[in-house]
């Protein structure tokens, strides 16, 4: 079942959402080459309680981070370590918050120091892809037109956009329905856009294939020729005239 959510539980996981937006604000002058995922775990579990927030995967299936540090080679859900950033390097960071009960999720992918050209056009074109799909995530389109905007934007360049996990709805829980792949065609559940949904939209894409492993630890998802993945994430609110971005201020 979708939950539609009404005007003040938008306000709700808006206060949620932007929280989030100041955590990834903060959280991003600390990425820089020598530090480690786990130090940047802390400083951001600490940076969110100080709002008087919850870190929303922290402990979520058993999940052993407050963030998901995907580095490099890892596409989603990499756990913070000891592996140090190094010059060259690309950081996927992926936070939810639970605010009073209220949630939001974004995902961006850093450069740390200097990329280069490949690795950049694989950043750029994946955070395109996520404007590109926020375009049409308006009220009377369906889930389907999400994903048809991200595969469209893509596939000229020839990258693996991931099918194994997809966006999802968000706000009253950490993951609702529905499931929001970032491929097209596809077979499947394709409701229409209504005022009310609050979705969390994010496109993963890799520089080589599609295709992706999940690691022994049950968590940690790398594509099967571990090259470069990217992933960029925003929670949106659908109302009936517009759609808007939750989580930046």
């Amino acid at each position: 079942m979708i939950n539609i959510k009404n005007d003040d539980q938008i306000n709700r996981i808006r206060e949620s959402c932007h929280l989030l937006a100041d955590t990834f604000d903060y959280i991003e002058t600390h990425i820089q080459e020598g530090i480690t995922t786990k130090e940047l775990d802390k400083i951001t579990n600490d940076f969110i309680i100080k709002n008087k927030g919850t870190a929303a995967f922290l402990g979520y299936g058993g999940f052993p981070g407050a963030i998901c540090a995907s580095v490099n080679d890892t596409v989603i859900h990499g756990i913070p370590d000891s592996t140090k950033l190094k010059d060259g390097d690309i950081i996927g960071i992926d936070i939810g918050i639970n605010l009073n009960g209220y949630f939001s999720d974004r995902a961006m992918t850093y450069p740390v120091g200097v990329v280069d050209s490949d690795t950049q056009n694989l950043l750029k074109v994946t955070e395109e892809s996520l404007y590109k799909a926020i375009e049409v995530a308006v009220a009377g389109n369906r889930i389907k037109d999400i994903g048809k905007a991200v595969t469209e934007h893509v596939r000229p360049y020839g990258y693996g956009i991931v099918y194994d996990f997809c966006g999802h709805g968000v706000g009253l829980a950490v993951h609702e329905e529905p499931s929001i792949p970032n491929y097209y065609p596809y077979r499947g559940f394709n409701p229409r856009i209504k005022p009310g949904m609050v979705l969390a939209i994010e496109p993963m894409i890799n520089l080589g294939t599609a295709d992706v492993d999940i690691l022994d630890d049950d968590w940690t998802v790398k594509p099967c020729d571990r090259m470069l993945s990217a992933h960029f994430e925003h929670t949106i609110a659908v109302f009936a005239d517009h759609t808007e971005i939750l989580t930046r201020k």
